[in-house]
């Protein structure tokens, strides 16, 4: 592929640059949060109209979550945000609860979407439900091309949502939470990408671990936009501020701080300590694209494990005796070993976020409002360059 590519489509960032490092662990059959073996994803767009673009983006961590949780863990690089359920994941190490992601508006709606799903489906004869479980419902801002207060989203769209989840790769770019999000002031959204991590097992068999991450990307300034360690944001206003260019030197967009969700999912069986220290490290990636934390942003992450099930708490019965303690195996790994997921965390994020500015398109919203899509071939052109 030349320099003056000429893209008829958009396409993610090692189609367009393939002679890119990524670091040293290869991508899943997918390049999506969905290689990691029993986690499901569903994205929807709400657009009935122009000044409407919102949507949800629905992760279950295992099919059966109404029966088992999880181990999971929480790291907020700037709290400027809202994910609801954290208290309990903080408390208890555990989700109990499909991740919703979605525009701060909508949390509401969101959070009695989950209890709509669980009475449909799960609630006994009598119409209760026995289950203690905390929705962990999150956001980012998309109201300069939505039109917040037309209140889009419905409980019904999360109850969908949980139905219809499924492995196939996460659709990116305008897609459900992240229809209406800006990243870098250019068209933002939804990004996934996965990495693939040998390890050995409890039994000393080797063993293919997985690590995934999903964005809703809706941060920064684009002079701090970075791909591949080149800045392609600050080059771009460089060239469009040449006396020979015939484009406006304008940054259009909304003048406030935004923010980014990142979710991390692993096969990995880790302890929730070690999910906080994997949270962590997706603040490499996102520094690595340009994001720093500004006072504004809601930079929230939040990394589970799928490898231990954990038998849901019940709000009356159950088997356990509460005043019993009662063990049960689980498993994990040592701290010595962890590198390569910490590894894995900042390589996918970092192509996560570059995989939903490269996958999302031109958007006129709410007033007219419109928000550029990122010119992949201008991108090619600045970074192959510098390779």
């Amino acid at each position: 592929m030349g320099g003056g590519l000429d893209l008829s489509k958009r396409v993610r960032l090692r189609e367009l640059l393939p002679e890119l490092y990524l670091g040293r662990w290869q991508p899943g059959h997918l390049n999506s949060i969905t290689d990691v073996p029993g986690v499901l994803v569903h994205t929807e767009s709400i657009q009935p109209d122009q000044d409407v673009n919102t949507g949800v983006t629905t992760i279950l961590p295992r099919a059966d979550w109404f029966n088992y949780s999880c181990h999971a863990a929480i790291f907020k690089f700037n709290g400027s945000g809202e994910m609801t359920g954290s208290h309990w994941i903080e408390e208890s190490g555990t989700l109990t609860s499909p991740i919703i992601l979605t525009t701060n508006s909508s949390i509401g709606d969101a959070f009695r979407g989950v209890y709509d799903y669980a009475t449909k489906y799960h609630a006994t004869k009598e119409g209760d439900v026995n289950l203690f479980a905390f929705p962990v419902v999150t956001e980012t801002y998309d109201g300069y091309l939505n039109k917040q207060s037309r209140f889009a989203l419905t409980p019904d769209h999360v109850v969908r949502g949980i139905r219809n989840a499924s492995a196939d790769a996460v659709p990116e770019g305008c897609t459900g939470g992240g229809t209406g999000m800006i990243c870098h002031r250019f068209k933002g959204g939804t990004g996934s990408s996965s990495r693939i991590v040998p390890g050995i097992d409890s039994k000393g068999n080797s063993k293919d671990y997985t690590v995934g991450v999903l964005v809703q990307a809706n941060y920064g300034l684009k002079e701090d936009l970075h791909i591949g360690g080149v800045p392609v944001g600050r080059i771009l206003i460089s060239e469009a501020q040449s006396p020979s260019s015939s484009e406006a030197p304008a940054i259009h967009g909304p003048h406030v701080d935004g923010s980014i969700i990142i979710i991390i999912a692993t096969d990995i069986p880790l302890l929730p300590v070690q999910l906080q220290r994997l949270a962590k490290r997706a603040t490499v990636g996102l520094s690595r694209v340009g994001g720093y934390g500004s006072n504004g942003s809601g930079d929230i992450f939040l990394a589970f494990s799928t490898a231990a099930k954990i038998l849901m708490q019940h709000l009356e019965g159950g088997d356990l005796e509460p005043f019993k303690p009662t063990s049960f195996e689980v498993g994990t790994v040592h701290n010595e070993t962890i590198n390569g997921a910490f590894e894995a965390v900042a390589d996918a994020t970092e192509e996560a976020i570059c995989n939903a500015l490269c996958m999302a398109e031109t958007m006129t919203g709410y007033k007219g409002r419109t928000v550029e899509a990122l010119d992949l071939n201008k991108v090619r052109e600045i970074v192959t360059k510098r390779l």
